[in-house]
């Protein structure tokens, strides 16, 4: 049978091989695809590859990917969007969890081996096998990043999850959507064996199935997690948990979740029924439809990076304060040699100091840590210009300092060297002329905090850029690990453009009389992650500042007045330790009643409002190739409201809610 199989032409995607023992080697290889995700022709075609063998009953069966160092990435997330309907929804996640209850009854041996990715839907799959092996690579990661969509395992990894872990750490994975290394994945259950880099999975495999290898139940601590008194305690402490970091009407999904684990938490069947219900109703709602939908912005701003094969090895950042210290910091610790120049060593010691505590924190191996250490080195002479393939300005926001700067490093830099600037507002074409070639110039604008912050905004100018330089800026943000959204370059770029009126009008809201507790409140209550005035504080009112001169100049008004004066008396916000708040272990110290007998909703509108004008003003002036870059950007830019799915789309989705309440409306007269 195996045999015949591994010549099937009617099999697209997956591949049959059959050993001398009687075991049967199942391999995916999605079609036309990089990675393997579960599609619902590749589910299809599972489902009679699974008849075939309860038919057949070989020795074992064990899956494997054919793809190279990848597993299965999860289900196909571009089928989500086939329908909205609930019933239909249904009916596709009962055909998954029949066939997924099949492969787990096998009447043999059955045992899954990767290495990679094994994530969502593939994860759930392999918790259908009698045993799990994982290779313990770099590359190798494991876990149910479903929350994210607006959704929770809905194969039956709810369920299985918890018959393999207990319910306290199952829920924990899942609610978090965290992603484990093998190690950390063994040592909770998840995976039953680790195999070295070194070592064969697949002779691991032969070996479970030929000693006929199960994976071992929690223990007993684990497994009274589940009991119904503990696991009442424990599905209050989730929620209580859940709520510090999510809105229910916001994000339903992990509160979804955790009434199921307290119903049914003790029974893997109970826990796989709900998902059939209430699944399918998660991803028809609206927070998993947006929230999908900045899956797909997320894969753009990826793509941004492919448009060049450009690949730096050595950085040489100018400035080493906040920000340029933490991008300097940043490149080493994802793998580039980084020299960090200032004009006295008095000025970079405390960059370093930050980087050894971002190294710990990111690295956490010693020989890791070590190895960035030795990565980042102090140039107070500025040697490390003319062997970087990448410069980075990161200086005080002075157009004329920053000029002299350039001049000076156009004379060191290697030819092929990108010369990029940090600059948070100053127009590109008012540096780039000091250049030799002007055109070599682009902008690299990091937000603060770098290494929490993905985005970076690549900033040209269409008279002055040159495109290939543009492009190869996007995919070194993409090669340290950040999202690349390319801007032109007009004041403020796209971000800081968007972020100046809206901060400037909490400003005059606050001082019209609306406490600030109240407008960071309103806006955290429409989903932003913090409030604008806190926000004012942690970038710092001196930055502020500067930025509001840049762009708004005297039209600023009395909000700029008010700034000046609490920059000169040094309250700078967060760094300083006094802002607008006064801020004490590294937290804004509010007066937790001053928000009460505020309409929230209605200062949330209001104070919104020259947030969503500036990025249709942003659209019109082509700041961003499109609307849907523009989303992008704000989204990780500044944290816009991620189950909302974006300013633009907020707006337009707002916009057709009206008028279908109108045309409802006027039907039922």
């Amino acid at each position: 049978m195996a045999a015949n199989a591994s010549n099937d032409r009617s099999l697209k995607h997956w591949r049959l091989e059959s050993d001398l023992d009687g075991i049967v080697w199942l391999y995916l290889d999605r079609a036309d695809e990089k990675v393997n995700s579960l599609s619902s022709e590749v589910l299809t075609e599972l489902g009679s590859i699974v008849s075939r063998l309860e038919d057949d009953k070989p020795t074992g069966l064990v899956l494997m990917s054919a793809k190279p160092k990848s597993f299965i990435v999860g289900a196909d997330v571009r089928e989500f969007d086939a329908t909205d309907d609930v019933d239909e929804l249904r009916r596709n996640v009962r055909e998954v969890h029949e066939l997924f209850g099949r492969i787990d009854a096998l009447p043999f041996p059955t045992t899954v081996a990767f290495e990679g990715y094994c994530l969502g839907g593939g994860l759930e799959l392999a918790l259908c096998f009698d045993y799990r092996i994982a290779l313990d690579a770099d590359h190798t990661r494991i876990g149910f990043p479903e929350v994210n969509l607006g959704i929770y395992p809905g194969f039956g990894g709810s369920g299985r999850s918890i018959r393999a872990m207990g319910g306290l750490q199952a829920m924990q994975i899942m609610l978090t959507g965290k992603m484990l290394r093998a190690r950390a994945a063994k040592g909770l259950g998840l995976i039953d064996q680790t195999v070295d880099v070194h070592g064969s999975l697949r002779w691991a495999a032969r070996n479970a199935i030929l000693k006929k290898r199960k994976s071992r139940k929690p223990g007993l601590t684990a497994q009274a997690t589940t009991w119904g008194p503990v696991r009442r305690f424990l599905a209050g402490q989730m929620r209580k948990q859940t709520g510090r970091k999510a809105r229910k009407d916001h994000y339903p999904a992990p509160y979804v979740l955790i009434d199921a684990f307290e119903e049914s938490g003790d029974s893997c069947a109970g826990m796989i029924r709900i998902e059939a219900e209430e699944v399918p109703k998660l991803l028809a709602g609206d927070t998993s439809r947006n929230l999908r939908r900045v899956f797909r912005l997320m894969e753009m701003l990826k793509a941004q990076g492919k448009r060049s094969d450009f690949k730096a090895r050595r950085v040489h950042v100018i400035g080493a304060g906040v920000m340029g210290g933490d991008i300097a910091a940043w490149c080493a610790s994802r793998g580039l040699e980084v020299t960090l120049q200032d004009r006295e060593m008095k000025y970079i010691e405390p960059a370093l100091k930050r980087a050894a505590s971002l190294f710990k924190r990111k690295l956490k191996a010693p020989t890791a840590v070590a190895a960035a250490k030795s990565r980042l080195v102090a140039d107070v002479e500025g040697e490390g210009i003319a062997r970087a393939d990448v410069i980075i300005e990161a200086i005080f926001e002075d157009r004329d300092a920053k000029r002299e700067l350039f001049a000076e490093v156009d004379k060191k830099a290697a030819r092929h060297a990108l010369l990029a600037t940090n600059t948070s507002a100053i127009p590109l074409s008012e540096l780039a002329d000091v250049l030799g070639k002007p055109s070599r110039l682009i902008g690299l604008h990091f937000f603060n905090p770098v290494a929490k912050m993905p985005l970076v905004e690549i900033v040209h100018d269409p008279g002055v850029s040159d495109t290939g330089r543009v492009n190869d800026g996007s995919s070194f943000a993409t090669q340290i690990g950040k999202y690349a959204l390319p801007v032109t370059s007009t004041p403020g770029f796209l971000v800081n453009r968007v972020l100046a009126p809206y901060m400037r009008n909490a400003m005059k809201m606050h001082r019209e009389g609306a406490p600030k507790e109240a407008l960071d409140k309103a806006a955290e209550r429409f989903g932003m992650p913090m409030g604008p005035v806190e926000l004012a504080d942690t970038v710092g009112l001196d930055v502020g500042l500067g930025v509001i001169k840049t762009l708004m100049g005297d039209d600023a008004g009395e909000e700029r007045k008010v700034l000046e004066e609490m920059v000169e008396a040094g309250k700078l916000g967060k760094k300083s330790g006094e802002g607008f708040y006064r801020w004490k272990d590294g937290k804004p110290q509010r007066d937790g009643e001053a928000h009460k007998g505020h309409d929230l909703d209605k200062l949330a509108e209001q104070l919104m409002q020259p947030y969503f004008d500036e990025c249709r003003a942003c659209l019109d002036d082509r700041v961003v190739e499109d609307a849907d870059l523009l989303d992008a950007g704000m989204i990780f830019g500044t944290g816009f409201a991620p189950f909302r799915g974006g300013p633009l789309h907020y707006l337009e989705t707002r916009q057709e809610d009206k008028t279908t309440n109108a045309a409802d409306k006027e039907q039922s007269r």
